[in-house]
C-alpha cells in the first residue's frame, strides 16, 4: 500500500505541474486545447490526492504499523472518531490532508468558473496549481507519510503504535482542524480569482463577485475553526481560559482579521468603485498569512503547544513565501493603473469614511498581533536572546482597538452613503446612546467598576439596539404595506436583502461574543491540597472532595476527584475532574469537569496528586458569562449562512429588466 500511496501523491504533482503549465501556454498561444487539458488535469489531480487519503485512512484503521505515520499516531485501541483525527494529527498527514482540501476547492473553482470567468480561468488554474504543486512537491520528496520502518534493508513493522497525541484525544479535534484547514486552504480561491483579475485587467466586477462568495465561505470556516479551537483550549487544556495569544492562535487569527477588513471594504468597490488597491491587497495579504501560519504550525520557528516539531521543510517554506510576496507585490504595482479608484470620499461622516476607519483599526491590530507573534523571533535573531511577549503586551494593545471596533459596528450602519446630515445623526444615535449610557450607569450602581468592562457593556448594548432599530424601522415598513405580523415582516425585510442583515446578524454575534469576553474581567480561581472531607470556597461556591475514584479501559488508565458542589449552602451536583494516562504513548492528561450556565460556569480541575503528601491538588475557576462566547459562534454562523443566500429582490430584478426590454422591442416592431 505504502508504494501504491507514493505513487497517487507523485502522479498528483506531476497533474498539479502539467495543469499550471499547460493552462499558461494554452492561454498564451490561444490554444483552447491545452487550456481544456489543463482544466481536465484538475480533476484528474483531485482523483490521485483523493486516493492517496483514502490509501493512508485505510492504513490507519488497518493499524498497519509498517508505515513510521501510523505507527507514530495511532494504535490498535484507538477509538475510531481519533483514528480519523490521527489523519491530520502529524505533520505529513496533515500536510496531505491541507493538499487535499486544496484540490477539492480546485476543483470546484475551476468547475463552476470555467464558463463564467472564461477570460481569466486559465490563469486561476496556473496560481492554485502552483500552490498546490508546492505541497505535493513536499510530500512527496521531504515528508512523505508513506515512509516504512526500516531496519537495513528489512521492513519492520512495530507491534503496537505509539498513540494519538492525548490532547488531540477529544470530540472537538476532530471537527477543529478540518474547520481550520478549510479556512486556510480556502483563501487560496478568492486570491487566484483576484491575481488573475489583474493579470488579464478583467473589465467590469464580476470577478468581485466571485471573490467576495468565495472569502465569505472561508472566512466562515476559518472563523468556526478559530472558535473550535478556543473551545478545545477551554475544555482540554486545564487552565480555565480560551485564549492565550499563543503563537500559532494568533497565525489563525491574522487571515481571518485581513478577511474581514475585505469583506468590509469590498462594498465601497461595488458600489462606488473605490478602495480597489486595499482589496487586492487586503485578500493577498490573507493568502499569505494563511501560509506564513501554515509555516509557523509546521516549522518549529516558534514554541506552542498546537505547533507541530521541528522539520525540514522550513527552508522550502521560507523561499516560497517570499517568491510569492514578491510576485505579488510586482503584479500588484505593475496594474496600478487598472486600480484607480472611480470616486472619492465626499465626507468624514459617511458611510464610505466608516468602512475606511473599520480597514485602519483592523490593520493596525492585525499589525499588533503579528509584531508581537513575531518578536521573539526577530529578537533572536538580532541579539541571539528570545524575548518573549505575553497576554499582558496583546491585552494592552488589543482591548482599546476591540472596543472602537465594536463601535464602528454600531455606528457604521447609521451613517448614510456619501454624507449624513446633522438631523440623521440625531434622530439614529439619540435613543440608542441615552438607553446604553443609563444602563452603564446602572452597572455601575450595581458594582461592575472595571473600565474596561463597563466600557464594552455599554458599546454592547449600543451596537445591539442599533441592528434591532434597523431591523424594526424595516419590518414595518413591510408591516404596513403587506399587513403581516412584525416576525414574519422582518423574516422578508432579511429576504430582500440577505447580504445586508446576514451582515447585521453577523454583528450582533459579535456583541454576543463581547459580552463573553467582558466577563473574564470578573474570574475567580483558587486551588488547594485537599484530603476527603475538605472544603475549599470560592466565591458563593463551596467545593467538598469526597473521594478518589480509579478506572481503566483499553485506551487509558483514569483517576477522577469526586466533588460536592455547593452554592450558598445548597448542593448542586457532584463534578469528577479525572487524570488520564494513556497506555500506547505514556502520557498523561487532565479532564475538567465544567459545570456550564448562562450566567457563569463552574470549572474544577484535578491537577494531580502533592508531591510531598500525595493529596490532590484540586484548581477551581468561576468564569462569567463564558457561554455567552460559544452562543455568539452559533449567531454568526447562522448570520453568514444568511448572508450567503441570495436575496429576493436581486433575483426579481433582472427579469423585470429582460421583460422591460422585449416590450420595447414589441413596441419598435409593431410600429
Amino acid at each position: 500500500m505504502e508504494n501504491l500511496g507514493y505513487l497517487t501523491v507523485l502522479l498528483g504533482f506531476c497533474l498539479a505541474v502539467y495543469a499550471a503549465v499547460a493552462a499558461l501556454v494554452g492561454k498564451w498561444t490561444k490554444n483552447e486545447f491545452l487550456e481544456l487539458s489543463a482544466q481536465r488535469a484538475v480533476a484528474a489531480m483531485w482523483v490521485m490526492v483523493t486516493a492517496a487519503s483514502g490509501i493512508l485512512l485505510y492504513s490507519i484503521f488497518t493499524n498497519d504499523f509498517r508505515l513510521s505515520y501510523v505507527a507514530s499516531r495511532s494504535n490498535a485501541d484507538l477509538p475510531a472518531l481519533y483514528k480519523f483525527a490521527a489523519f491530520w494529527g502529524g505533520q505529513e498527514g496533515s500536510l496531505l490532508f491541507w493538499s487535499w482540501i486544496l484540490a477539492t476547492y480546485s476543483f470546484i473553482a475551476v468547475y463552476t468558473g470555467r464558463r463564467i470567468h472564461r477570460d481569466m480561468i486559465s490563469y486561476v488554474v496556473a496560481i492554485m496549481m502552483s500552490v498546490q504543486a508546492f505541497f505535493l512537491l513536499l510530500i512527496t520528496f521531504v515528508v512523505s507519510p508513506f515512509q516504512v520502518l526500516m531496519s537495513g534493508p528489512q521492513i519492520t513493522p512495530m507491534a503496537d503504535g505509539n498513540g494519538l497525541n492525548p490532547l488531540l484525544q477529544h470530540p472537538i479535534m476532530a471537527i477543529h482542524p478540518p474547520m481550520l484547514y478549510l479556512g486556510y486552504v480556502g483563501f487560496a480561491v478568492p486570491f487566484a480569482f483576484a491575481m488573475a483579475s489583474l493579470i488579464t485587467r478583467q473589465p467590469g466586477d464580476r470577478w468581485i463577485h466571485t471573490t467576495r462568495i468565495w472569502t465569505m465561505i472561508t472566512w466562515l470556516f476559518q472563523g468556526c475553526g478559530v472558535l473550535l479551537g478556543a473551545r478545545w483550549s477551554y475544555d482540554v487544556l486545564g487552565w480555565g481560559g480560551y485564549w492565550a495569544w499563543d503563537p500559532v492562535e494568533n497565525a489563525s487569527l491574522l487571515p481571518w482579521i485581513t478577511a474581514t477588513a475585505f469583506l468590509h471594504s469590498v462594498m465601497m468597490q461595488e458600489k462606488k468603485g473605490m478602495m480597489k488597491i486595499w482589496n487586492v491587497v487586503l485578500i493577498s495579504a490573507t493568502f499569505l498569512l494563511c501560509i506564513f501560519g501554515t509555516m509557523l504550525t509546521r516549522t518549529g520557528m516558534v514554541s506552542s503547544v498546537h505547533a507541530f516539531a521541528q522539520s525540514p521543510i522550513g527552508p522550502y517554506f521560507n523561499v516560497y513565501i517570499t517568491s510569492m510576496t514578491a510576485l505579488t507585490v510586482f503584479l500588484i504595482l505593475s496594474r496600478l493603473d487598472y486600480l484607480k479608484s472611480e470616486n472619492e470620499l465626499d465626507s468624514v461622516v459617511s458611510r464610505e469614511s466608516s468602512f475606511l476607519f473599520n480597514n485602519v483599526i483592523l490593520l493596525a491590530s492585525c499589525f499588533a498581533v503579528l509584531w508581537g507573534t513575531m518578536f521573539p523571533v526577530i529578537s533572536e535573531a538580532i541579539t541571539n536572546e528570545k524575548i518573549s511577549v505575553g497576554a499582558p503586551f496583546f491585552n494592552r494593545v488589543n482591548i482599546p482597538i476591540a472596543l472602537l471596533l465594536l463601535f464602528l459596528t454600531g455606528v457604521g450602519p447609521l451613517f448614510a452613503w456619501r454624507r449624513t446630515s446633522v438631523d440623521s445623526l440625531r434622530r439614529n444615535f439619540q435613543w440608542p446612546a441615552i438607553i446604553s449610557i443609563v444602563l452603564g450607569v446602572i452597572l455601575f450602581a450595581m458594582g461592575i467598576t472595571h473600565f474596561y468592562a463597563l466600557i464594552c457593556f455599554i458599546l454592547c448594548a449600543f451596537v445591539a439596539i442599533t441592528i434591532v432599530v434597523e431591523f424594526y424601522r424595516g419590518a414595518r415598513v413591510i408591516q404596513q404595506k403587506s399587513e403581516m405580523w412584525l416576525g414574519r415582516a422582518m423574516v422578508e425585510l432579511t429576504h430582500r436583502n440577505t447580504r445586508r442583515y446576514g451582515g447585521y446578524l453577523v454583528h450582533m454575534a459579535v456583541v454576543i461574543m463581547f459580552i463573553g469576553f467582558a466577563g473574564a474581567a470578573f474570574n475567580q480561581e483558587t486551588q488547594a491540597e485537599m484530603a476527603e472531607g475538605d472544603k475549599l470556597p470560592l466565591g458563593r461556591y463551596e467545593f467538598e472532595l469526597k473521594e478518589l475514584t480509579e478506572d481503566n479501559n483499553a485506551n487509558y488508565a483514569s483517576g477522577a476527584a469526586v466533588i460536592d458542589l455547593y452554592r450558598d449552602g445548597e448542593f448542586l451536583q457532584k463534578l469528577k475532574p479525572e487524570r488520564r494516562l494513556y497506555h500506547a504513548s505514556g502520557q498523561g492528561t487532565g479532564v475538567p469537569a465544567i459545570r456550564a450556565r448562562l450566567q457563569e460556569d463552574v470549572y474544577v480541575v484535578f491537577a494531580g496528586l502533592a508531591t510531598d503528601n500525595q493529596k490532590p491538588v484540586i484548581q477551581v475557576y468561576i468564569k462569567p458569562l463564558v457561554n455567552w462566547i460559544w452562543i455568539g459562534a452559533w449567531v454568526m454562523v447562522f448570520g453568514t449562512l444568511v448572508a450567503l443566500i441570495p436575496s429576493k429582490i436581486k433575483r426579481i430584478a433582472p427579469r423585470t429588466r429582460v421583460v422591460a426590454t422585449a416590450r420595447k422591442r414589441h413596441e419598435v416592431f409593431a410600429k
